[in-house]
C-alpha cells in the first residue's frame, strides 16, 4: 500500500519572525530535501494537500473566544491582553506582537494532523506522514512554546467521536515534554501518552516528571521517560525495551500517533539530548514495529520540531527511513564527536525503576 505525504506550500506561515527559533523555512527546506534523497514515486507515496481547520474543527480542543482572540491578533488587531492567550515565546522578538499569518498556518497544521488521522481510520493508507504536526504545549486556551492550536489533540478528539477508537496510543519524541497535549488527556483512560523528552529540570516546559501519571480515570495512562542531557540511542533503545513495548503489549492500541522532529540530536541548538540520525531511524524502526503487532501495520507520524535547520531534513528523513523501512541516502551531513551515551545507561535505568514503582499499580508489565 502507498503512503500518503501530507505537505502544503503555506505552512511557511508558521513562522515567527527574524531572531526567533522556529521559522517557516524548515517545512520546504525539508521537503526539497527528501524529494532529492528519495524520490517520491507514484508507486511509493501519495502527496495530498490538505484544507485549513475550521473554527468548528478547532473547537473539538479549543475555546471560542481564544481562537477568535489569536485569529484577530494574528490578522493585525492589537490586544492589550495578549499575555492572557500566549506566552511571549509565541510572538515575534522585533515586534512584540503575534506575527501576521501564524494562525492561518496553524489552521493547516491542524487539517493535516487531522486528515491524517482520517486517511488511516478509513484504511485508504497504512501510513501516512504528515510534514508539520505535533504543536504539543498548546493548551485549551492558552498558547505557548510556539504552539497556538493542539493539532494532535484535535485529532485524537475527532477519531474518538467520528470512529469510536478507544485504545489509543501517543507517542510523542520531542525534546520537550508536551506538556499541553498531557494536560488535555490527563483524565482519559483511552489515550495512552507516553513522552520521552529531556529531564525537565534542565529545559522547557519544566514539566514531564516521573510522577505526573494522569488523574481520576486516567491515571496510570500518562507515562513520562524523562532523560539525562546527552542520553543518546542506548537510552532511547533501552526505554524501547523496558516500558514502551510493554505497555504497548498490555495496552493493546487501535490507533498509533507518533510525533516529534529533529530536536534530540545532539546538534539541535535549544536541547542536549544526544542522538544521532541511526538514533532518529531506530525510533521509526521501533514505530514500525509496535504498529505491526497492533494495527497491522497502521500509523501516522508528524514531523515538526528542530532548531539546527542544517540538521532537521536529515532527522526528519531517518525517522521516515525507519518507519518505512526505506533506504534513504543520508550522506552529507558530519556527525563529529557524538556522545557515546554510555555514561547515561545507568541513570536511564535508576529512572525506568523509579517509573515502574509509580506504574506498577495500573500496569503488570511495570510490576
Amino acid at each position: 500500500m502507498k503512503t500518503a505525504i501530507l505537505y502544503h506550500q503555506d505552512l511557511e506561515r508558521y513562522d515567527f519572525g527574524e531572531g526567533h527559533p522556529f521559522t517557516g523555512e524548515r517545512f520546504s527546506e525539508f521537503f526539497n530535501f527528501f524529494k532529492s534523497k528519495h524520490a517520491l514515486s507514484k508507486d511509493q507515496f501519495e502527496r495530498i494537500e490538505p484544507e485549513p481547520a475550521t473554527d468548528e474543527i478547532l473547537k473539538l480542543v479549543h475555546s471560542k473566544d481564544y481562537i477568535e482572540a489569536i485569529k484577530a491578533a494574528s490578522e493585525g488587531t492589537a490586544r492589550s491582553n495578549i499575555f492572557q492567550y500566549v506566552s511571549s515565546d509565541n510572538l515575534n522578538p522585533m515586534t512584540g506582537c503575534i506575527p501576521c499569518g501564524v494562525e492561518k498556518g496553524a489552521r493547516i497544521i491542524v487539517g493535516i494532523s487531522l486528515l491524517a488521522g482520517e486517511l488511516v481510520a478509513q484504511g485508504k493508507f497504512s501510513k501516512v506522514i504528515g510534514v508539520g504536526g505535533g504543536m504539543h504545549h498548546a493548551k485549551p486556551n492558552y498558547g505557548e512554546g510556539f504552539c497556538f492550536y493542539n493539532d494532535v489533540a484535535i485529532c485524537v478528539r475527532s477519531l474518538k467521536q467520528k470512529y469510536n477508537l478507544r485504545r489509543i496510543l501517543v507517542l510523542d519524541t520531542d525534546a520537550h515534554a508536551g506538556n499541553g497535549t498531557k494536560e488535555i488527556f490527563y483524565q482519559d483512560p483511552e489515550v495512552l501518552f507516553i513522552d520521552m523528552h529531556q529531564d525537565p529540570r534542565t529545559i522547557y516546559p519544566g514539566t514531564g516528571f516521573i510522577f505526573e501519571i494522569g488523574s481520576g480515570k486516567g491515571e496510570g495512562f500518562t507515562v513520562n521517560l524523562p532523560l539525562s542531557p546527552g542520553a543518546g540511542n542506548q537510552a532511547y533503545q533501552y526505554l524501547f525495551e523496558e516500558v514502551i513495548f510493554p505497555l504497548a503489549y498490555e495496552f493493546k492500541p487501535e490507533f498509533i500517533i507518533r510525533y516529534g522532529g529533529s530536536d534530540p540530536h545532539y546538534l539541535d541548538e535549544l536541547t542536549n539530548l544526544g542522538l544521532t540520525l541511526e538514533g532518529f531511524k531506530m525510533i521509526g524502526q521501533q514505530v514500525n514495529q509496535i504498529s505491526r503487532k497492533f494495527t497491522e501495520g497502521a500509523s501516522i507520524d508528524l514531523l515538526l520540531s528542530g532548531y539546527n535547520l542544517a540538521v532537521l531534513p536529515f532527522a526528519w528523513s531517518a525517522l521516515i527511513s525507519g518507519l518505512l523501512e526505506l533506504d534513504i541516502d543520508l550522506s552529507g551531513l558530519e556527525e563529529i564527536s557524538p556522545p557515546s551515551g554510555d555514561s547515561r545507561i545507568k541513570e536511564t535505568k535508576e529512572m525506568v525503576g523509579q517509573l515502574r514503582k509509580q506504574l506498577k499499580k495500573y500496569w503488570r508489565s511495570m510490576g
